[in-house]
């Protein structure tokens, strides 16, 4: 005699996909210090005491202590015996120079390789950098705010189309301590540096990778001598 057949015909019900992972509490931490020392919210020299860190976010003192490893690798804190971390003090005029001599080395080439890999996405993204450099006004804290956070996408557009990560990563610590010593300083020349900008993007859009990488040594050199003007009225030669 046969038995009727019990397995259930059903259909499995699909399961609900997971919820994308959020960031770690390393992750947070680390983000909320960066955010901290780039707002000059914590001033260059200043101690940051990771108990305080700890309670602001929430968390326990042992993430934003990794996150203060990560900081203090990217030079952007250090830390001193028997006192805990600080804020890495303001750039000198020799690590200004350095720095951009690096900046010489990397980001031209960054830019070559990035005007051959441009899409239509990254073009739009560029057409949007370029309305917000041109709708600076001097004087205008708030559109100044703006210019800065354009200016750093238009880098780090730049440094993720290049195809490398390691250029990109490296572009992207120096602009930190750049977007410091700006906030310290007001160096942008919002004016100026959008034009030096608009020919960057251009090439860019052209897929001209030689005019691309001409544009950005261009606007490194006049970038540099704005810098050291401003430290040369402010700071000895060291």
């Amino acid at each position: 005699m046969r038995h009727p057949d019990t397995t259930s015909t059903a259909p499995t019900p699909a399961r609900a996909a997971r919820p994308a992972p959020g960031p770690t509490m390393v992750e947070r931490a680390y983000d909320h210090l960066l955010d901290m020392l780039m707002s000059l919210r914590i001033a260059p020299g200043e101690r940051i005491a990771i108990d305080t860190v700890a309670r602001q976010l929430g968390i326990s003192q042992t993430p934003v202590r990794e996150a203060m490893s990560q900081l203090e690798a990217e030079k952007l804190v250090y830390k001193m015996p028997n006192v805990g971390y600080r804020a890495s003090p303001q750039m000198t005029r020799h690590e200004v120079r350095d720095l951009y001599t690096l900046r010489q080395l990397i980001e031209p080439y960054a830019a070559a390789r990035a005007a051959e890999a441009m899409t239509d996405e990254a073009i739009a993204t560029l057409r949007a950098i370029d309305r917000d450099m041109s709708g600076v006004a001097d004087g205008d804290a708030r559109a100044y705010a703006r210019f800065a956070e354009a200016d750093a996408a238009l880098h780090r557009l730049i440094a993720t189309a290049s195809g490398n990560r390691l250029i990109a990563d490296t572009i992207e610590r120096l602009h930190a301590h750049l977007h410091i010593f700006r906030a310290l300083y007001a160096t942008n020349a919002p004016h100026e540096a959008a034009r030096e900008h608009r020919a960057i993007i251009d090439a860019l859009v052209a897929h001209d990778p030689a005019a691309a990488e001409q544009a950005v040594r261009h606007h490194l050199l006049c970038s540099q001598q704005r810098m050291d003007d401003v430290l040369a009225e402010t700071t000895p030669s060291t």
